[in-house]
């Protein structure tokens, strides 16, 4: 099988939520590539349903992108629609949680609304009850 037929790295289990929608990515990350692609996926959907809320809850295995590709990674997501939604993203590898938030950062210095967490149960109360 090439690699243009050859199955993404990692799936996307896409549930609805009273706070709005759910996506939970399990799989294998290590690139810009693949961390690119699992959000664009989940950036069609949230277009498709307009959900007031977004929870993101990560499992994949490997590293985000380095620092250096943080704000590429972000800039390359302006415009794909998640700028309308609040997101909640749980980063299940605590060890990457200071990289993972400053990516966060970065996107809220471009528009988008996010917060990261180290639990669903927070993350959860943040999107029903946080700051609008």
């Amino acid at each position: 099988m090439d690699a243009q037929h050859a199955s993404p790295p990692f799936r996307i289990e896409f549930s609805p939520a009273d706070y709005g929608l759910k996506a939970h990515v399990r799989g294998v990350n290590g690139t810009l590539e693949t961390t690119l692609a699992y959000w664009r996926r989940i950036a069609m959907e949230v277009r498709r349903l307009q959900p007031p809320g977004l929870l993101v809850v990560d499992d994949m295995e490997g590293e985000p992108p380095p620092p250096e590709q943080l704000l590429q990674f972000v800039q390359a997501m302006l415009g794909e629609g998640l700028e309308a939604v609040r997101v909640a993203y749980v980063e299940k590898h605590l060890e990457q949680i200071p990289q993972v938030e400053l990516a966060s950062i970065l996107a809220n210095e471009q528009g988008f609304q996010g917060h990261v967490f180290d639990n669903e149960r927070s993350a959860i109360i943040w999107l029903r009850y946080g700051e609008r």
